[in-house]
């Protein structure tokens, strides 16, 4: 098998807080924080990003919501938790959290030359 080729990723960190009510509405991304590559990827690039929690600032538990990824960057949301028991939307906290740290890696997803081996590991 050919050697893999080189893997095309970005990383970084930045502080993130949320002040008003969690985002409830499918798609309505007008109240997301906006992240750009410190490069872009390459043109019509398909790319992943990984975002986590780095820190632990406030009691109510800040889900993290990702859009609108492109090869120039991506937005990104502190989303206290929202559920629709019954068919109602509920909202579990008030939505305002603490400063976070985020930290996220965005990679390029390749094509595959070559299907994937039988026995499912899809490690190279």
């Amino acid at each position: 098998m050919p050697p893999a080729p080189p893997m095309s990723m970005r990383c970084g960190c930045f502080d993130l807080k949320t002040d008003g009510p969690s985002e409830a509405d499918d798609g309505d991304t007008s109240r997301f924080h906006q992240v750009n590559f410190d490069r872009p990827f390459r043109k019509g690039a398909k790319v992943v990003v990984l975002a986590q929690v780095q820190t632990f600032n406030g009691v109510n538990t800040p889900g993290i919501r990702i859009a609108e990824v492109n090869e120039f960057g991506f937005k990104i949301r502190l989303n206290e938790l929202v559920g629709h028991p019954d068919g109602k939307l509920k909202r579990y906290s008030d939505g305002h959290h603490k400063e976070e740290t985020i930290g996220y890696v965005a990679y390029e997803c390749r094509p595959r030359k070559e299907p994937p081996p039988k026995n499912g590991n899809d490690v190279d």
